[in-house]
């Protein structure tokens, strides 16, 4: 059976919630689905079962970070902007990793623990579509991992940039629900198969 690690990418307090600075209010929309997944995931580990893995993705950057030259100044390292929203806060042994680019892949040591944890699947969640996410599934796929998204566990500054990386994440990942997710699961059934755009219709 494959063994799935989801990553909860950038669900910030600089990035969710009415006191963000770069407010991103789609990521309000997708806490409650989140949470349900979180439970889901909880439970199976409380169970013994670690064939899905939480790995929460954390922008931390440091003041002069070079990322400023063309966004604004967000998600300082040791900064309440940077910390977990409450809601979706990490529990127990989740891993962190940190981040100072777009991808959780760029100069962190994410594709290192997904390998020791023997993880083939990384399931792509939190904000926002168009950017963080679409940056780290890219990469996931190039480091030869398969790549799922939960259409209503990702969302972005608005409803146009969420379907933009939708439509760009359909051609490479498995796009389904939280819940097709989860009930996959509960069947036996493994949720990538039929992933990615294999005969070229994704327009």
């Amino acid at each position: 059976m494959p063994r799935h690690g989801i990553l909860v990418i950038d669900m910030l307090n600089d990035f969710v919630g009415e006191k963000a600075p770069l407010r991103c209010p789609g990521g309000e929309e997708i806490v409650p689905n989140l949470q349900k997944l979180f439970e889901w995931v909880r439970a199976r580990n409380a169970a013994g079962k670690d064939d899905v893995q939480l790995i929460h993705i954390q922008e931390a950057h440091r003041k002069n970070d070079a990322d400023f030259r063309v966004r604004p100044v967000h998600a300082i390292k040791g900064t309440w902007g940077s910390d977990f929203i409450p809601e979706l806060y990490p529990q127990g042994d989740e891993y962190i990793v940190q981040k100072r680019r777009h991808s959780g892949f760029q100069h962190t040591d994410l594709d290192l623990y997904l390998r020791e944890e023997n993880l083939d699947t990384v399931v792509v969640t939190g904000v926002w579509t168009n950017v963080c996410v679409r940056s780290t599934a890219a990469d996931a796929l190039a480091n030869a991992f398969r790549v799922i998204t939960l259409s209503d566990g990702v969302h972005s500054k608005n409803e146009e940039m969420h379907q933009h990386g939708l439509t760009d994440l359909r051609i490479f990942t498995k796009v389904i629900t939280i819940d097709e997710y989860i009930s996959a699961w509960e069947k036996g059934e493994d949720p990538w198969v039929g992933g990615g755009d294999k005969e070229n219709k994704v327009e």
